[in-house]
């Protein structure tokens, strides 16, 4: 059974159910509730305090909803079963600090760009990894279905990548042993290097990306609302509020 975690009230809900997602969800949602599938282990992005999941797409997740007149509930589910999740119209929105690819795009619809990050790779201090050329040959761990899985397999070849289901087990087998470096997001890779001794990211980036909200392809009428909405958040500076209480100036 999947977890419903973090519900959020919005105000004006009465007034507006109808522009919540939940509406195109064949049957499936309440009226007036704004289902975002996620997966709660990606911090600052999203991750657990407590019994509630917090971080800057929980937040931004909850603004948009609030603007649009919805209750936002939060379902906790793998990562490489958000597209399938919003495909099936079983949630109304994925976001996990999710990057725009073309492959995705062929199953889901994105949002405008709401932050830009970058993959990164993670060794331990004293490695003999110094630059991405150094990876040929190496076994690198990765979250799966990520991006960095996809890019890591392209590069250095299936048989050099092990996949974890959370990108915090990656790192513990990287401080055990197992393995020789970790490709993740840079802020996800600061609070692990911050949280694991003996741990350093390489100056080097492994790639820039973008992130943006998966929606059911072909929901036309829920994009344009959160478009809107996340243009709302950009302008006024609720967007670079959020983001500032959880990623500090580099």
């Amino acid at each position: 059974m999947k977890k419903i975690l973090g519900i959020f009230l919005c105000a004006g809900m009465i007034m507006s159910l109808a522009a919540c997602g939940g509406g195109a969800k064949t049957g499936t949602a309440q009226e007036g509730v704004l289902v975002m599938a996620t997966n709660a282990e990606f911090p600052p992005y999203e991750y657990h305090e407590g019994n509630a999941i917090v971080g800057i797409d929980a937040e931004v997740a909850a603004a948009i909803a609030d603007k649009m007149g919805c209750t936002l509930e939060i379902e906790d589910i793998a990562f490489d079963s958000i597209i399938p999740e919003v495909s099936s119209s079983k949630a109304d929105m994925g976001m996990a600090g999710m990057t725009v690819t073309e492959d995705r795009k062929q199953n889901v619809d994105f949002s405008v760009t709401y932050a830009t990050a970058r993959q990164v790779v993670i060794v331990p201090e004293g490695s003999d990894i110094a630059s991405l050329d150094d990876l040929e040959g190496k076994t690198i761990g990765v979250q799966q279905g990520t991006t960095g899985d996809i890019y890591a397999s392209d590069d250095y070849g299936d048989e050099n990548v092990e996949r974890y289901a959370k990108g915090m087990e990656a790192v513990q087998a990287l401080t055990q042993g197992k393995i020789d470096a970790v490709i993740i997001d840079n802020e996800p890779a600061r609070v692990f290097v911050s949280e694991n001794e003996g741990l350093i990211i390489l100056d080097e980036a492994y790639a820039d990306e973008e992130y943006a909200i998966a929606v059911r392809k072909g929901n036309t009428a829920l994009l344009e609302q959160i478009n809107a909405a996340l243009n709302e958040l950009k302008a006024d500076g609720t967007l670079d509020a959020i983001v500032a209480k959880y990623i500090s100036a580099e």
